[in-house]
């Protein structure tokens, strides 16, 4: 036992999500049928068309995003992508787990971070807590966490699960894996989580993800949003994989990397910039614009809002699937 005392998390008090004011709604989400936003953006015309001949290959198309491109309203987009075969694999943070939950069950999700940290209520939601139940479970039936969670929305009582990507992901067959930070999420917050569970079942996603990276030789890996968990899940996803291929006499070199964000990159973004510049510590420069790909693969980075970037990479694919 440890000689440090701990905080005694029965002594918390729990609301209902019905008691909490939420900033968004299902009306963020955006139709498929929306004008092209970035209809001149060469990156994401390009990469859609490495997508297609990716599909063409059955090559593994894996996008990593952070928590805001749920939140931006992209997922019917992720969905129509995955059931057409242009995504094989998603990966998140324990964020996104959280926000497709809560949209699923109740049609809202985030809470306003000034008020509730300011009365001690930040993430003490009662509803939401269940997502501890359903990883505790999932740990010991050997479910990955991404899985777990698309099952339950699928199986369950969720009156929105046509907006979960975890949902539909399920329905498909094409995994998703949430790769945790213990104490990022308000999840950890609550009496009834098992750091274990969390642990094993995020680190069977991770081998999930391992797997998929075996596959990546000229296929595609798009990083949205996502500034260090797809950065650096993929960078030792990808050190495994060429272990093996090597040993094997084969090769994941030839490939393609998208990155968006929000961050303007100065300069060639597929030059590595010098440790004087503060850009060299953005991981989705070095890592997936510059240092995988040199071997004899291609990057793209775009700028700009994922409510952007992610209906424009969608209407490429489709348009250019069309017209062969």
């Amino acid at each position: 036992m440890s000689r440090y005392p701990q905080f005694d998390r029965d002594s918390l008090h729990i609301r209902p999500l019905a008691e909490r004011n939420h900033d968004l709604t299902l009306d963020i989400m955006l139709p498929l049928d929306q004008p092209n936003p970035l209809p001149h953006e060469e990156g994401l015309r390009l990469t859609a068309r490495r997508m297609i001949t990716a599909r063409q290959q059955k090559r593994s198309i894996i996008l990593a995003m952070g928590a805001h491109v749920i939140r931006a309203g992209t997922t019917p987009h992720l969905v129509d992508l995955m059931e057409r075969g242009y995504l094989t694999h998603i990966a998140c943070n324990g964020a996104g787990a959280i926000h497709d939950f809560e949209l699923a069950l109740i049609g809202q999700t985030c809470e306003s971070v000034p008020r509730y940290i300011s009365s001690g209520e930040f993430g003490l939601w009662k509803e939401t807590s269940r997502l501890n139940e359903i990883i505790t479970r999932a740990a010991r039936d050997g479910l990955g966490l991404g899985e777990a969670v698309g099952k339950e929305i699928l199986e369950g009582d969720y009156p929105h699960k046509k907006y979960s990507l975890f949902a539909q992901a399920y329905r498909l067959g094409v995994p998703v894996t949430v790769h945790v930070g213990i104490g990022y999420d308000i999840i950890y917050e609550h009496a009834n989580c098992d750091g274990a569970a969390w642990g094993e079942t995020s680190y069977r996603d991770f081998l999930i993800f391992a797997h998929a990276v075996t596959n990546l030789e000229e296929g595609v890996y798009l990083s949205f949003g996502s500034a260090v968990m797809g950065p650096e899940v993929y960078l030792k996803a990808l050190a495994m994989a060429r272990n093996v291929a090597h040993r094997r006499g084969e090769s994941i070199c030839h490939f393609t990397t998208l990155a968006c964000d929000l961050i303007p990159i100065q300069g060639d973004f597929r030059q590595q910039a010098p440790k004087s510049d503060p850009q060299y510590y953005y991981r989705p420069y070095k890592t997936i614009l510059v240092r995988t790909v040199a071997d004899g693969g291609e990057s793209f980075y775009v700028c700009g809002d994922h409510r952007h970037t992610v209906p424009s990479l969608h209407h490429f694919i489709l348009e250019q699937a069309e017209h062969g």
